[in-house]
């Protein structure tokens, strides 16, 4: 069989075995794209400034505690001066709730429960089909392999062979019979898109698996090992290092230390022997200058880490990529744009499995239709 057919077989059936998915992974990606920019119109997400400062995260948990007994405080979120603290309370699937906080005065202004949040609901399709994630993430993340792979047997099967032929492949003919303006939806259009849509099937494939995360880690890094995100130990110890909390102390110095954050957050120490983590971030739009900090909790003294999720500072090359996976995969890493160009590929990427299942579904019944007619043909001509 001739290499091109070939992989216009391999097109083909990859692109049926992940269609359904792909375009609901397409459909709910747009839908996520401007989840931040809508999340501003909620008025309970902000307070009026004042020329104060910010009340400590023992004020606000002993507020917050009252509202959800029984419920594992996981952490809490300063911003801006203008925007509401945030106290989550999160406990893998079980529950995760937000309740919004005037950070001057410690009033309750929202309790969110996010079960009902319309765009995580969204967020647990995209990542998990809303089964079990033990289920749901192999399927998505086997689906989005398939896609690569069938995006780039698809560049393949675009490339022109001569000059006269690479006329037709940039741009739509409108003009035509559906079919032919079909295909050229699925074949100029995905040209255009795959640059994009790799990245966004990568940093996927990142996220679903493992061995992945780690290959990439090993190229960018020259052959390093990547080591997994895990919680550092602050042994246990009689010792008390304040009259107040630990996290409020923590707080207070990172505070004092980033006076240009536009996000600091401060994890409660989820037993006596984890650490307090203090996440400071630059820049609200992004994740990956990051600064992760970790705290003894009785002696305050900072413990190093050796995952990417440590000091921004100390990040090496390949940990940055690390850390961008996530802004790459939304766009967030190029702002606006880089947003709106993951809409219209992710958009885009919906359309491909349709299109393309048209032009299967078209050439098997133009087959089928030429075969019928050149048996009544035979009939005739023997009658």
């Amino acid at each position: 069989m001739h290499l091109k057919k070939l992989i216009l077989k391999l097109h083909l059936w990859l692109g049926l075995a992940s269609g359904i998915i792909v375009v609901f992974l397409g459909i709910t990606g747009c839908m996520l794209s401007f989840e931040r920019e809508i999340e501003t119109l909620q008025a309970f997400r902000y307070v009026t400034p004042q020329e104060k400062p910010f009340v400590e995260p023992s004020v606000l948990k002993e507020t917050a505690t009252k509202l959800l007994p029984g419920k594992v405080l996981h952490s809490v979120i300063y911003g801006s001066k203008k925007e509401a603290a945030q106290m989550v309370f999160y406990n893998g699937l079980e529950y995760y709730y937000l309740i919004f906080m005037d950070p001057y005065t410690g009033k309750v202004l929202k309790v969110k429960n996010m079960a009902h949040d319309f765009f995580r609901i969204i967020i647990n399709g995209h990542y998990y089909l809303w089964l079990p994630p033990n289920i749901g993430q192999p399927i998505v993340a086997t689906a989005t392999l398939l896609f690569l792979i069938t995006l780039i047997s698809g560049l393949v099967l675009w490339w022109p062979r001569n000059k006269a032929a690479a006329k037709q492949r940039f741009k739509i003919k409108w003009n035509v019979r559906w079919r032919r303006r079909n295909y050229d939806l699925h074949n100029v259009l995905g040209f255009y898109i795959t640059w994009i849509a790799i990245f966004l099937a990568l940093s996927g494939l990142v996220m679903g698996f493992q061995w992945v995360a780690k290959s990439v880690y090993w190229a960018t890094s020259g052959g390093k090992t990547l080591t997994n995100y895990y919680d550092p130990v602050s042994p246990k110890s009689s010792i008390k290092p304040v009259a107040f909390s630990a996290e409020d102390k923590v707080w207070e110095m990172m505070h004092a230390t980033y006076t240009n954050a536009q996000t600091i957050e401060v994890h409660y120490a989820s037993s006596d022997s984890s650490a307090i983590l203090a996440a400071i971030n630059p820049d609200a739009s992004t994740l990956w200058k990051t600064d992760y900090h970790y705290f003894n909790q009785y002696t305050l003294k900072e413990i190093p880490v050796n995952s990417f999720y440590g000091r921004y500072d100390q990040a090496t090359v390949a940990d940055k990529i690390a850390r961008m996976n996530y802004d790459i995969h939304t766009g967030e890493v190029l702002g606006l744009p880089g947003k709106i160009l993951a809409f219209l590929a992710s958009l885009i990427a919906a359309s491909l499995p349709i299109t393309g299942f048209y032009i299967w579904w078209g050439k098997k019944h133009k087959k089928k239709y030429q075969n019928n007619f050149t048996k009544k043909e035979t009939v005739y001509e023997v009658a």
